[in-house]
């Protein structure tokens, strides 16, 4: 059931137990302030729910959500930054994905864009320009080197997990990965991403969010402003 379905609902009920007081031989007293209590209260709930939201004539206070448009978006960036994305969350979360990958770190796509081919070529080079040139050129020159290439990248791939395993490694990517300096940067980018979202607000779109959040909880406060007026009825008859 909608809000507005609560208020007119629990305001029928009112006027229908204000009408029933006027016709009843039994109680009619009672069941009237019963009706009139119940109706009050449910008017002047569901009043104070519209003006919340809505101005109304010479009624200082009213229209709040609108009026305070600008402490609505300083609240809303406020709620976002102090209380999500801070500095020490954004560090938790990196140092975590830090811990998470160095275990699931998946080293065959780097071994794969490595290019052997070049290091061989870059190796054979150096050997042919050293003083051993000389000496394998009477053996061959570089084809002779040729058989040594497989061996030369598959011991090189095991190299290179070694390196990248080591915890000497780890903690240089760790150092390279500064997560207090990232968090910082990182916090930079998302108030400015939330300002410029806050800029593009406009007073109604603020009113229509807040609504849209609390208007349906809202709308019980009629009902039970209608139930506790009809309480206050009761004892109002009984007193009088």
């Amino acid at each position: 059931m909608k809000p507005l379905n609560k208020s007119i609902a629990t305001n029928l009920v009112a006027i229908a137990v204000i009408i029933l007081g006027f016709i009843s031989p039994i109680l009619p007293d009672l069941i009237k302030s019963i009706g009139f209590f119940a109706l009050s209260g449910a008017v002047t709930n569901w009043l104070a729910i519209h003006m919340l939201f809505e101005k109304v004539p010479y009624c200082y206070g009213s229209g709040v959500i609108p009026d305070r448009f600008e402490e609505f978006k300083l609240s809303i960036k406020q709620l976002m930054m102090q209380q999500f994305f801070t500095v020490n969350n954004i560090e938790q979360f990196i140092e975590t994905e830090e811990q998470q990958g160095s275990k699931m770190l998946n080293l065959e796509p780097f071994l794969n864009a490595v290019d052997y081919d070049r290091i061989y070529e870059s190796l054979v080079s150096s050997i042919m320009d050293s003083s051993f040139g000389g000496m394998l050129l009477m053996m061959g020159g570089a084809e002779a080197l040729v058989p040594l290439k497989e061996p030369f990248t598959e011991k090189m791939k095991i190299t290179l997990v070694d390196m990248i395993e080591s915890d000497r490694f780890k903690a240089a990517l760790k150092e390279g990965l500064d997560a207090h300096r990232i968090g910082v940067d990182i916090i930079d980018k998302i108030e400015t991403v939330i300002d410029k979202r806050l800029n593009e607000l406009t007073p109604q779109l603020v009113k229509e969010m807040v609504e849209a959040i609390i208007h349906e909880h809202l709308g019980w406060l009629v009902v039970w402003g209608g139930f506790f007026g009809g309480l206050m009825g009761v004892l109002f008859a009984a007193f009088v």
